[in-house]
């Protein structure tokens, strides 16, 4: 309304939709308050978070015209409030970008994923399609793999944010041996959110969780082919 507008200075009056989400946790003070969207910061012990998450939210609600709303007390819990301006018009999607005539395969891909039901379900995809896939949980066991494998690696396929060492990191560090490798990163972020911009040159190869079979056969196969669509992939079919 047109009170709250006056508080928040990039706020319009007019229909909102607003999505509310509370928990009974340990709360938050006043401090962890004012920088808790902050990029990279996190109440987490070292290795348990990014800082990366809401971060990433106040990204996406900002980018699309919205605003949130964070009420917290330590010991009770907190409640975020999200408002979306109210679209009334169908909004028209742009065309997908055109798939490689066959998805299938037979080259080598490392599959570096720590989430154990998104592995195996890349995994599963991927075997199916004809390629041949190694599987790992972190950059070490990746780094581990690869130091076994005398055949070539084609893609390393990662997730981008990983625990201890990330998906970047550890994508340099393989190409350090294996210059030839290609990169597919993957990861929940949007694939135009500030998040991505930070971590991610402009011309790397992305894929948007979550996955489908359509879109992650798709694009390895792009990638694998040297096809680059005009815009990052997302993962919907």
């Amino acid at each position: 309304d047109d009170e709250y507008a006056r508080m928040h200075l990039d706020a319009k009056p007019g229909p909102y939709v607003m999505l509310a989400v509370s928990d009974t946790g340990h709360g938050m003070d006043r401090d962890t308050q004012r920088r808790v969207f902050e990029p990279f910061f996190t109440t987490k012990e070292q290795g348990k978070g990014t800082g990366l998450g809401l971060s990433t939210v106040f990204g996406i609600v900002k980018q699309n015209a919205g605003h949130i709303w964070l009420y917290s007390e330590p010991g009770v819990g907190t409640t975020f409030k999200i408002y979306f301006p109210e679209v009334t018009q169908v909004v028209e999607r742009p065309p997908l970008a055109k798939a490689p005539e066959s998805s299938r395969g037979n080259e080598t891909i490392l599959l570096v994923e720590d989430d154990e039901q998104v592995r195996q379900v890349a995994h599963t995809i991927l075997q199916r399609a004809g390629y041949q896939v190694l599987v790992a949980s972190n950059a070490a066991e990746a780094m581990s793999l690869a130091e076994q494998q005398k055949r070539r690696i084609h893609l390393l396929l990662t997730d981008l944010v990983l625990p201890r060492v990330g998906g970047r990191e550890l994508a340099k560090r393989l190409q350090e041996t294996r210059p030839e490798l290609l990169v597919l990163f993957m990861s929940g972020y949007t694939n135009d959110s500030v998040t991505v911009h930070q971590l991610l040159e402009s011309d790397a190869a992305y894929l948007q969780k979550p996955l489908t079979p359509r879109a992650l056969k798709s694009r390895v196969r792009e990638v694998l082919s040297g096809i680059e669509p005009e815009t990052r992939t997302s993962g919907a079919a």
